[in-house]
């Protein structure tokens, strides 16, 4: 989630009053400057463009998926019907390309390959899933472990209700998350994560494409990314677009999308309009946050967390309305747990109208999940486990997300559904 640096944008944008209009010049390598518009839909050159005079506001975390310079993705190989996944415990995982004589490569971990797809339209209450706990960060150090991964997994399922988690990520560790997933009758949203170094693109495109074909009923979904727009303006639409591409070239079957902000799915326009990538995806995931609207927002500067749930659905229904012949998922929702009693104001109204606390985040996760029940309607609550180094990137509610702690024993809040009732 990276909703700062996009409202901190939105924020400026809407008080200069520019439209965003598809035919306007293009100002996306600088964002934060309120003087130049922005061209909404004109593809970028997929070669790496940010300058050297990038605003330090605009730094993005890498995620998971930046290798190291030698690491690639693993080769497809011959199948073979594997066991429950089994713990390594090593810190981090071999290279792709190297598979430890213990471990086996993702293509031999697949289970009934060529088993049936999961429908589209089938209703998924799921929770973000990042192993990036405790001490981890995505931008340095070490990556998650197997063992860690079974860990969380294993506490998700024990102490939740969830059985479907979105991931961020296919490469460095986390291609593993799919095998452990399966073994847990889990499904799965998969990003492929798309950023400004096009060659990890290519090898987190080609690290997506063997899993998806190595896990066709654990992966349900796949995205082309989350949040590229958000991060980069239309820098790198081209790399988006090159994603998709290259998906529907290998013959990936699962339905397939890029993820955003609603914002940036309404083509940074208010009432809502078409972005190009409406016409070639198969689904539209969009990001919700009205705790970061109440921050930044001039059109909607006041949500409290009794009414989040109401917000997420009317922007659903905007969007839905915008694209009638997709079906809109709600992919990211939530609210912070704390600091509790934390809260920030409004850059325009200096209204106090979001709370951090438990209580809060619980209204908001169950009144949204029972919502889009309601209506048959897929949703992902953002997060399953706390990050803690989210506050660099995020300020200090950045480590209050989960729904599980970010540290051992890892415990988890009671009472969250990740089943739709019973009707």
């Amino acid at each position: 989630m990276k909703q700062l640096l996009f409202w901190v944008w939105f924020s400026v944008l809407f008080m200069s009053g520019q439209s965003m209009a598809a035919d306007q010049p293009a100002a996306t390598e600088k964002p934060a400057v309120a003087d130049k518009s922005t061209v909404v839909d004109k593809p970028a050159a997929t070669e790496k463009t940010p300058p050297a005079d990038k605003p330090e506001a605009d730094a993005k975390p890498t995620r998971a998926d930046k290798p190291e310079a030698d690491a690639k993705p693993a080769a497809a190989e011959k199948p073979e019907t594997a066991g429950k996944p089994a713990a390594t415990g090593q810190d981090q995982p071999p290279a792709a390309d190297k598979p430890a004589t213990t471990e086996k490569p993702i293509a031999e971990l697949q289970h009934k390959e060529n088993g049936p797809i999961p429908p589209s339209n089938e209703v998924l209450q799921c929770a973000a899933f990042s192993p990036y706990v405790g001490d981890l960060n995505p931008d340095k150090g070490t990556h998650p472990s197997r063992e860690l991964i079974n860990e969380l997994l294993d506490k998700l399922v024990k102490e939740t209700r969830f059985r479907c988690i979105m991931t961020y990520g296919v490469m460095n560790g986390l291609e593993y998350v799919f095998a452990a997933a399966e073994a847990r009758n889990l499904k799965v949203i998969a990003i492929i994560w798309l950023d400004d170094d096009i060659n990890v693109n290519t090898q987190s495109i080609n690290s997506g494409i063997e899993v998806a074909r190595a896990f066709p009923q654990t992966i349900v979904k796949l995205s082309c990314g989350s949040e590229v727009r958000t991060r980069h303006g239309n820098a790198f639409d081209g790399e988006i677009t090159r994603c998709i591409d290259s998906l529907r070239k290998a013959g990936v079957t699962q339905p397939i999308t890029t993820i955003d902000t609603w914002w940036e799915w309404c083509n940074r326009s208010w009432p809502c309009k078409q972005t190009s990538f409406g016409k070639s995806v198969d689904w539209i995931g969009t990001n919700i946050f009205p705790w970061w609207e109440n921050k930044y927002s001039g059109i909607f500067p006041c949500t409290s967390a009794s009414k989040a749930a109401d917000f997420h659905i009317a922007r659903l229904k905007d969007l839905r309305k915008t694209y009638p012949k997709k079906d809109v998922i709600l992919t990211e929702f939530g609210w912070p747990n704390g600091p509790a009693g934390g809260t920030e104001y409004n850059i325009h109204t200096k209204q106090h109208c979001g709370v951090a606390g438990k209580k809060n985040q619980m209204r908001v996760v169950e009144q949204t999940f029972r919502k889009l029940s309601q209506k048959n309607w897929s949703g992902v609550a953002f997060e399953a486990f706390s990050e803690n180094w989210k506050p660099s990137n995020e300020g200090s509610f950045g480590s209050y997300w989960g729904l599980c702690e970010g540290k051992p024993p890892y415990a988890c809040v009671k009472g969250v559904s990740g089943i739709p009732p019973k009707r």
